[in-house]
């Protein structure tokens, strides 16, 4: 498989998959949009490893065998040439500075998932946050092109801990679900809150209980905003496509943080998300460089 061939399936995987980076990727010129795809293609593909239906001790060989995939790459081993994933990340690693180790962070994360890891304060989440979340945005970093790199991915890392934040807040039905609790321990005891045995078919089926995680929700979308308020100032440190990229992506994030923070109870009733047009319009604001100088 050519080059062309791999970095053409990974842009499908991420059109099909990635519902909301899909649109702040789209906005980058093509060299850089094929790289952030293909970044966004084996993040995806560790994320599946993890979420999946395997064994808790095959999901964990598997995430292994990645950190080895990885490490041969960084080493400059040549992929499986059947594997459009790897050829594409192959050829990014030397198109571009790209921290490829970072993955290592994200199979770290999801090991700590197989493993039913559970988080006694929001700096055991904050670790958390950045080895799943922090992670890609070093990755992206790398694609985007960095004059300041301490500075500027230490940004990129808080912008990270920002989306994941959202996410927690949005999945927690559903990881519950799954029999995983990301809330810390503390902030729970702190709202008086505990979770329903896994198995029972709502995390907090006493209205009183519901009552309280509206409290709960509104002290850690606070939190996730000063996270948002320290990782947009990437923004004004990079292009302007590369801009335009990044605050499409934590655009709809944050928008989606506002709506669950006026409706804290609906993430108990199902998942949220915005609609297609207000993603695209949240695009198109990104494109405009609002974003980027409300954040200089």
């Amino acid at each position: 498989m050519d080059t062309d061939e791999a970095y053409a399936a990974c842009e499908q995987i991420t059109w099909e998959q990635a519902r909301n980076f899909a649109y702040g990727i789209r906005l980058l010129p093509p060299p850089k949009r094929r790289a952030l795809a293909t970044v966004y293609a084996f993040a995806r593909r560790i994320d599946d490893i993890g979420d999946g239906d395997l064994p808790a001790a095959d999901k964990a060989a598997a995430l292994e065998s990645s950190r080895v995939q990885v490490q041969a790459l960084t080493e400059g081993e040549s992929p499986d040439e059947g594997d459009p994933v790897l050829v594409a990340l192959t050829d990014v690693g030397k198109r571009f500075a790209v921290p490829l180790a970072a993955f290592g962070e994200l199979i770290d994360g999801c090991l700590a998932d197989v493993s039913g890891a559970s988080y006694k304060t929001f700096d055991d989440l904050l670790w958390y946050c950045r080895c799943v979340a922090g992670s890609i945005g070093r990755l992206s970093l790398g694609i985007y092109g960095a004059s300041e790199p301490e500075k500027q991915a230490k940004m990129a890392d808080d912008l990270g801990v920002a989306l994941q934040l959202t996410n927690i807040l949005r999945d927690v039905r559903e990881d519950y679900r799954n029999g995983r609790v990301y809330l810390p321990a503390e902030d729970l005891a702190k709202f008086g809150l505990e979770f329903a045995p896994f198995g029972d078919p709502e995390p907090f089926p006493a209205t009183i209980m519901q009552a309280r995680f509206a409290s709960l929700v509104e002290f850690e979308a606070a939190r996730a905003r000063e996270w948002y308020a320290s990782g947009m100032r990437l923004l004004a440190t990079i292009d302007r496509r590369s801009a335009a990229c990044t605050g499409a992506m934590a655009g709809i994030y944050r928008r989606l943080l506002e709506r669950i923070a006026r409706q804290p109870g609906a993430v108990l009733q199902g998942r949220m998300s915005l609609p297609a047009g207000e993603k695209a319009l949240v695009a198109a604001q990104a494109l405009a460089g609002i974003d980027r100088w409300r954040n200089r």
